[in-house]
């Protein structure tokens, strides 16, 4: 099949699948005589089991690590089990990362209760006091996600 085939089959943007190749986590497919690449069954399980790693938001050398191990299926599974339970310590410690975070912006939001001037918000005085600006005028500028 050619990369929009194996695109469109797997849910997969053609420049992510270009992506993993470029990185190693694709072997390189065979290309016809009109250089168009042709990928096979294999190349189809290899991106299926690359996307649930992702999806599951390992690394890409957690990703490259678990491909090794995975074309490797007589070694002792040891190393996988380690590097999945660093992750689940990763994941754990960014959850209780955004779980402040969440508290922070809930402070936040508590600041300004009610619409008002701008220049009496208290979500932007308490940004401009986090940024190390005390008494610093609001500014109204468009920040990224603001609304």
């Amino acid at each position: 099949m050619r990369i929009g085939e194996l695109a469109r089959a797997s849910g997969t943007p053609i420049e992510t699948i270009r992506f993993y190749e470029r990185e190693g986590l694709l072997p390189a497919p065979a290309r016809t005589e009109g250089n168009y690449r042709i990928y096979d069954a294999a190349h189809a399980e290899r991106l299926s089991f690359i996307r649930q790693c992702r999806n599951l938001d390992m690394t890409l050398d957690e990703v490259r690590a678990l491909l090794r191990f995975r074309d490797a299926p007589q070694s002792d599974c040891g190393e996988v089990n380690l590097l999945l339970d660093e992750h689940v310590e990763h994941v754990a410690q960014r959850i209780r990362e955004l779980k402040t975070l969440e508290k922070e912006l809930r402070a936040l939001r508590a600041r300004c209760t009610s619409p008002h001037a701008i220049a009496d918000c208290g979500i932007l005085q308490g940004l401009d006091e986090a940024a190390g600006s005390p008494g610093k005028p609001a500014r109204t500028r468009h920040v990224r996600g603001a609304h």
